[in-house]
């Protein structure tokens, strides 16, 4: 991981699309502050395309697909992505699994919350799992006292026993039956309503994140940048950014924006 500032410039220049996790990589201790959105905002304002690739619900994806200055966002770790039309007042919404597909694997998932949460004393079901289309996520320190990283292992260990996926963010541990992740959602994404391989184009991409679920987006792209908290998981990441802020969560996301904008 090298400096945000050591980048070359013929690489800054290229960049076209900002894809970004969203907590602790846009939000700041929980809050998404003016800095980050205004830096959102003004990179969308340059002709660049913002995305957020998020582990978040498809509640709340609902509402940044609308509200924020975004062109589409990737929710559930790859379970769907939400594009806004505003011209046409309408909300696409392009899932890798089926209603029916989706209720089955809810019923799963229902069983091994309960295995998860005896299994683990202090964990408990993330507040937003109502909003949840395809995923189950564990809190381990958003809305709980912060559990140990032995206890976070053994959440991770009791989905993927049971036969699911599990991806550790900064505060969840989410879980899901389905071969899919961030990046190959992404992939779908650029394909259906860009028009483009995304293979053809990483060098045109920017991927910040924080933590090890953003690991298959740190590994893909040439250009990816952890915010400066992503050094605290320097020990369980895949997969690491080749670029890294001097600023931590949204300060930093915000410092990258500045960057690519060159002020």
């Amino acid at each position: 991981m090298r400096p945000l500032n050591d980048m070359p410039e013929a690489a800054r220049n290229a960049i076209r699309f900002v894809l970004t996790d969203i907590d602790d990589t846009l939000t700041s201790e929980g809050r998404l502050r003016a800095e980050a959105y205004l830096a959102m905002e003004q990179l969308q304002e340059h002709g660049m395309k913002v995305i957020p690739i998020t582990g978040r619900p498809a509640g709340w994806c609902d509402h940044i697909a609308r509200m924020w200055p975004v062109d589409a966002v990737v929710g559930e770790n790859g379970a769907f992505f939400y594009r806004y039309d505003n011209a046409a007042r309408k909300m696409l919404r392009r899932y890798c699994k089926d209603e029916a597909e989706r209720a089955a694997d809810k019923l799963k998932l229902t069983e091994l919350q309960k295995t998860i949460l005896q299994a683990v004393p202090g964990a408990a079901i993330s507040a937003d799992q109502a909003f949840r289309e395809a995923d189950l996520a564990v809190d381990f320190c958003e809305d709980v006292p912060p559990l140990p990283k032995e206890d976070i292992s053994t959440i991770k260990a009791l989905f993927e026993a049971a036969g699911a996926h599990a991806k550790i963010s900064s505060i969840h541990v989410n879980g899901w039956f389905g071969d899919y992740d961030k990046l190959s959602m992404t992939e779908i994404l650029f394909r259906e309503e860009f028009g483009l391989e995304l293979a053809d184009i990483r060098d045109q991409v920017v991927f910040s994140g924080d933590s090890p679920n953003d690991a298959p987006m740190f590994g893909y792209f040439p250009h990816s940048v952890g915010v400066a908290n992503v050094l605290d998981f320097r020990d369980e990441l895949e997969a690491a950014p080749t670029w890294v802020t001097q600023g931590r969560g949204g300060s930093g996301f915000a410092e990258l924006a500045r960057f690519l904008l060159g002020k």
